[in-house]
């Protein structure tokens, strides 16, 4: 039986994974700051599923979060097939003004820690020549974001490191997907502060819709997938825009009440 490892499983689009791959037959680990929503998650899909969940209590914005993670692994003698790299989080606020801390954990958790879970998995994988990697983005990689920089920048980053990743492993077994979700409906929005801008306002996809998609792209091995008409037409639009039309819409759209800037 396989194992898929799942951070950010807590809630949202990785709680949802979560029951796809426990659906699917797989033995999971899930990776979350909550404790208390893990276990609960963890019993019921054991429960309902007969598979085994393993709860793994870790801060990923740690500087050392994914070494020590990895260890832990070792120490239960855990194989990781598949690796879900779902745990991240955006801030609405201008650059300047943002909490330096947050900014800084935000690239730890949504490049650093992603980055380095990949790279310290990856290569038993290979030896195996079984698994992959599902790295959760968003389709705020597609263009720059004014009034999120830092979080626009994050998905970019990983957008083009699941591409490469995709093209080093060509010749293999080994699946690599990009899921690139528009407005979701999970705690991203209140937490990041958007839940009242238009992109949410007008619709936002519920949860489960864009897991499914997610989990079905990647046992296909297609390398991005972006649920919904209207967040593929976004996209296909901005590959044809300017750069500079884009992100001025963009920083139309997600302008704060309090922004100082024109």
């Amino acid at each position: 039986m396989a194992t898929t490892l799942i951070t950010g499983a807590s809630s949202g689009i990785g709680a949802e994974l979560a029951r796809l791959f426990a659906a699917g037959g797989e033995n999971l680990i899930l990776v979350a700051r909550s404790e208390e929503k893990l276990r609960e998650l963890a019993s019921t899909l054991e429960a309902k599923h007969g598979v085994r969940a393993t709860v793994m209590v870790a801060d990923l914005a740690k500087h050392d979060a994914s070494e020590q993670l990895v260890q832990r692994l070792r120490d239960e003698k855990l194989l990781v097939d598949h690796l879900v790299n779902n745990a991240g989080f955006g801030a609405l606020g201008d650059f300047a003004s943002l909490p330096v801390e947050r900014q800084a954990d935000m690239l730890q958790v949504n490049v650093v820690t992603l980055t380095m879970l990949t790279r310290l998995l990856l290569p038993e994988m290979i030896l195996r020549q079984r698994g992959g990697i599902l790295n959760v983005g968003s389709i705020a990689a597609f263009q720059a974001g004014p009034h999120m920089a830092v979080y626009y920048a994050t998905k970019a980053y990983v957008l083009s490191f699941t591409e490469a990743l995709r093209e080093e492993l060509i010749g293999t077994p080994l699946h690599v997907t990009l899921l690139a979700p528009g407005p979701t409906s999970t705690g991203f929005g209140e937490d990041s502060g958007m839940e009242d801008l238009a992109l949410f306002a007008s619709g936002a996809m519920p949860v489960a819709e864009v897991a499914k998609a997610g989990f079905e792209g990647y046992l296909k091995n297609q390398d991005i997938v972006i649920p919904g008409w209207k967040n593929r037409l976004m996209v296909t639009s901005a590959s044809f825009l300017p750069r500079i039309a884009t992100r001025k819409l963009v920083g139309r759209l997600q302008r704060p009440s309090d922004s100082k800037t024109p």
